[in-house]
């Protein structure tokens, strides 16, 4: 004897749905993409609110785990090659008499002001000069950079007369704890 399923109100959009018979029991949501986006919010949600999940993947245990994977699969999170050739070797359109527009923008944002709308480029950037993608290794270069630029923004040098005397944090000597970074080419050393 078959069931007849009977439809349920979203708690999302308040709608009439039928629900998936082979979920009939506990589906709560419609179909709808909007509806499918909440239900995983408040699913998400439920899992974050209880005590063990808290700190789920936190700590220096899953720090160590994740690095010695890492270094296990080393590249494994950067983009693959599409497997496309190189750009000269692209082929050309046979038809020469369409015209195309170039459309060209002038953006009048200063740089400050694009960079700080930018997050994800921010992330990578450290990332790709840090060789690493995890985010206490992230952090932590962030912590360095934003104390550089602190004082070099907000401690300036006086001088006699009033002027701003050139004082820079990265001489041309090493100092003892600094990290060599080279961006391109074979590595540097002997």
């Amino acid at each position: 004897m078959i069931r007849r399923i009977r439809k349920r109100k979203c708690k999302h959009c308040k709608e009439f749905f039928t629900p998936d018979p082979r979920n009939a029991h506990h589906q709560e949501f419609c179909l709808k993409s909007d509806c499918r986006k909440a239900s995983k919010a408040i699913s998400q949600k439920k899992w974050l609110d209880k005590p063990e999940n808290r700190n789920y993947f936190s700590g220096s245990v899953n720090v160590q785990r994740v690095r010695q994977w890492r270094n296990a699969h080393p590249g494994y999170w950067r983009r693959k090659a599409s497997g496309r050739q190189n750009a000269l070797q692209d082929v050309l359109c046979k038809n020469t008499k369409q015209k195309q527009l170039v459309k060209v923008t002038f953006n009048p944002c200063a740089l400050q002001d694009i960079l700080t709308n930018q997050q994800a480029v921010l992330i990578g950037l450290i990332s790709h000069f840090t060789g690493s993608a995890l985010q206490d290794d992230i952090t932590s270069t962030v912590n360095r950079m934003q104390q550089l630029g602190t004082d070099i923004l907000y401690q300036p040098n006086h001088t006699k007369g009033g002027q701003h005397a050139k004082a820079s944090h990265l001489s041309a000597s090493n100092p003892q704890n600094s990290q060599t970074v080279q961006l391109g080419g074979s590595p540097a050393g002997p």
